[in-house]
């Protein structure tokens, strides 16, 4: 039994969990995915597909880790799935690619969105981009360090505020009727020209990914919630049916106002699809409201992400899994936060910010956190047959079809990823075998 000293406190309850999942994953994605998914399908019907089969295929991740984190309440999510179902190494290796590079390559590439979308706002020089976002992610890890009540108030009050701007966009766009000159239809589903039905959806799909991503990683705040096994599979469930339903609504409203291609405020390649459409809705202003509620989505997103981030080393480190795991572990004496471990997650976020290499990380990411979200959903079915009497206070429904789906649609993106990015797929596995000599040198001292 743990040090009572050194116990994480349990503050988190169910609307702060919700927040967190939906505040992970309702971030960049939604605003700056459009257009890549309208680019790739080149349709307004398979572009709707892909942001629909990709909800169906989270909600299926989400329902069955639901199962696990129920299972196993313990702070540390993913890596401790792992680390009981296959043991201490791949749980080492899951843990290891979250807090070197997963987590703060995406605070990284969050804080430059927020710093470029403040500079465009008040127009301010692109020089400005990199302080202002290293000055986001100190914000933000501070905040966390004032406690989980701190952070999860941001969390839930950042939801709350950035459901305004997608909500106006969604009421008033719907009863718009749509812009004149654009061709928006749903069925039949059928490609742009050039491209192939599967190529297209499969790149579409791929990118929809990073916008649902982020569902698993409330799970690692199960040892700080005051009834995980209640609330946590309630917080995942509901959290990605209502982002998949978001998602849905607001490319709709996308596709309708805006062209494809051939206008200045084409959806496809451009990254300013939301401030565009808003500029249809609202004027000049609308433009403007949006860019603010971008810019909250985008802060409550990082604040997830440094949420639960800083949380992977600690659990490592208290099974001394990490070098100097006494400090990794260290915990404030207040609020009890693990302070070392969010200070170093904020240097190498800080790091990859000046490296500029934001987009090729996170497309390796995807790659990296899919390998292992695959055998999480494995791991359902192994426990199920390995260890029958394990309390599970949630069952996934529909057992084993929903986490047949997720496995399928997880092999889908890791395959897909390895034929089209190779490359990619490799620096990112190469990057994660780099901490396996670290794991059985620590064994060693063990």
């Amino acid at each position: 039994m743990k040090n009572q000293e050194n116990q994480l406190k349990k503050t988190i309850g169910f609307f702060p969990a919700l927040a967190t999942v939906m505040g992970t994953v309702i971030g960049a994605g939604v605003f700056f995915k459009a257009s890549n998914v309208a680019e790739v399908t080149g349709s307004t019907s398979l572009a709707m597909m892909a942001w629909f089969i990709g909800g169906i295929i989270s909600i299926c991740a989400g329902l069955t880790g639901a199962e696990l984190a129920a299972a196993i309440p313990e702070t540390g999510g993913l890596t401790k799935y792992l680390q009981h179902t296959y043991g201490g190494f791949w749980g080492f290796l899951a843990g290891w690619a979250q807090s070197i590079i997963y987590f703060p390559a995406n605070v990284a590439a969050l804080a430059i969105i927020f710093g470029t979308q403040v500079a465009n706002l008040f127009g301010i020089s692109n020089s400005a981009v990199v302080p202002i976002a290293i000055i986001c992610a100190i914000t933000v890890t501070l905040i966390n360090l004032m406690g989980a009540k701190a952070a999860g108030f941001v969390q839930s009050l950042t939801l709350v505020i950035k459901l305004i701007p997608l909500a106006l966009i969604v009421v008033v766009g719907l009863f718009h009727g749509g812009s004149s000159g654009v061709n928006f239809s749903l069925f039949p589903v059928t490609p742009g020209q050039h491209i192939g039905l599967w190529t297209g959806l499969g790149q579409g799909l791929l990118a929809t990914m990073f916008a649902y991503d982020g569902w698993i990683h409330v799970g690692n705040i199960a040892g700080e919630m005051k009834n995980p096994s209640k609330d946590l599979p309630k917080a995942i469930s509901i959290g990605i049916g209502l982002i998949m339903v978001v998602y849905l609504i607001v490319n709709a409203v996308f596709l309708m106002l805006l062209p494809l291609l051939g206008a200045h405020n084409a959806v496809i390649g451009n990254l300013n699809v939301a401030s565009d459409a808003s500029k249809v809705l609202f004027g000049g202003l609308g433009g403007k409201i949006v860019t603010i509620g971008i810019l909250i989505s985008v802060y409550g997103t990082i604040n997830g992400y440094t949420m639960t981030g800083m949380r992977i080393p600690l659990a490592m480190a208290e099974e001394h899994k990490l070098p100097f795991s006494n400090l990794f572990g260290a915990l404030t004496k207040k609020t009890r936060i693990p302070w070392f471990s969010g200070v170093f997650q904020l240097c190498v976020a800080i790091i990859m910010m000046l490296t500029n290499a934001f987009d090729a990380l996170t497309n390796m990411l995807v790659f990296v956190i899919w390998l292992f979200y695959c055998m999480a959903f494995m791991a359902v079915m192994i426990l199920r047959k390995r260890e029958p009497n394990l309390v599970r206070p949630y069952k996934v429904p529909a057992y084993p079809v929903i986490p047949i789906i997720a496995l399928l649609g997880g092999l889908f993106i890791v395959i897909n990823t390895l034929f089209t990015q190779f490359i990619l797929a490799a620096i990112g596995i190469v990057l994660t075998a780099i901490g396996i000599p670290f794991y059985f040198y620590l064994k060693k001292k063990i």
